[in-house]
């Protein structure tokens, strides 16, 4: 049997019901990933870094924010937030209140474009295709004209406030057990908003670890972190594909990486230097496409180890 236009009912109802699952179950199917970086000197006690990214708020998500309450409970040492935390302009007080338990201890953030701009409706399969094409690429975004602004004045008074750092093309300095962990920053590549020149030069000699953060890893950045020295990066913004087909992977990241490392832990090399790589699908999704496939929401568990080289 056949439906309209010629397409198979079996095919629709496939559809429909992997649609239904993306956005009933897994898009609130909350993981925690655990990953191992081997880069501290010999001798150092393990540091617990804890990275969310792409929470994506949109007022009314009780469970995410109870979700990311939660986190608290793992102590870790530090927390990064890799940016993307809004997708609703009204919701700033809920994505503070989720991470009010975070914000005990000590951390640091970046932006990402969806906390500047609010989102737009738009056709997801121009989304696929535009993405597929690499348009974004080095070129970056046209100048955001008729968009949404986000209230990203309030969220960066909330974080400063519990005493995080700002990293909006910066450097700073936290305090762990004694050591001093320097995470050097960049505003948002995918809106051509990074200035590395203001920051480069890579660790600071005074520094026990460096590492470096940014929302969207494009290749630029991943290049001049990875040229500079620094034996870290941690992004976000792909979403790990946000829909992913089995035995294959993401199908886009949304800006010039490349798909197979499209979540989780890899490497990046420039010349002759290497850097571990890691980033994070997120937890969330932007409001209009609210959809997940093979590729759960997620907050990552950073345990840095012993280098073992």
């Amino acid at each position: 049997m056949r439906a309209r236009y010629g397409v198979p009912l079996s095919l629709t109802a496939a559809g429909a019901a992997v649609l239904a699952y993306g956005a009933g179950f897994e898009a609130r199917s909350f993981r925690l990933r655990r990953v191992t970086v081997p880069i501290l000197p010999a001798g150092s006690r393990p540091l617990r870094v804890l990275q969310v990214s792409d929470i994506h708020m949109v007022g009314g998500q009780r469970k995410k924010q109870r979700w990311l309450r939660s986190l608290a409970g793992l102590r870790p040492d530090f927390v990064v937030d890799t940016g993307d935390n809004l997708s609703d302009p009204e919701a700033v007080p809920e994505v503070l209140d989720a991470l009010g338990p975070l914000m005990e201890f000590p951390g640091a953030y970046v932006f990402g474009s969806n906390d500047y701009y609010g989102p737009r409706l738009r056709n997801p399969a121009r989304y696929l295709v535009e993405k597929a094409r690499g348009r974004h690429g080095l070129n970056g975004n046209p100048p955001a004209v008729d968009v949404i602004h986000n209230p990203w004045e309030e969220l960066r008074d909330g974080f400063e406030a519990a005493g995080w750092l700002d990293l909006t093309n910066a450097r700073g300095n936290l305090k762990v057990d004694g050591s001093t962990i320097e995470l050097t920053g960049l505003d948002d590549p995918h809106i051509r908003r990074d200035q590395y020149a203001r920051v480069a030069g890579g660790p600071s000699t005074d520094a026990d670890l460096s590492i470096g953060v940014v929302h969207a890893p494009y290749l630029r950045v991943l290049d001049a972190y990875t040229g500079d020295g620094y034996p870290l990066v941690l992004a976000g913004h792909t979403h790990g594909g946000q829909l992913r087909v089995p035995f294959r992977g993401a199908l886009v990241t949304n800006c010039d990486l490349d798909t197979g490392r499209a979540r989780g832990l890899s490497t990046h090399t420039t010349h002759d230097h290497t850097s571990y790589l890691h980033v994070s699908a997120g937890c969330g999704t932007n409001r209009y496409t609210p959809v997940r496939f093979a590729c759960p929401p997620e907050a990552t568990l950073l345990t840095l180890a012993e280098t073992t080289a």
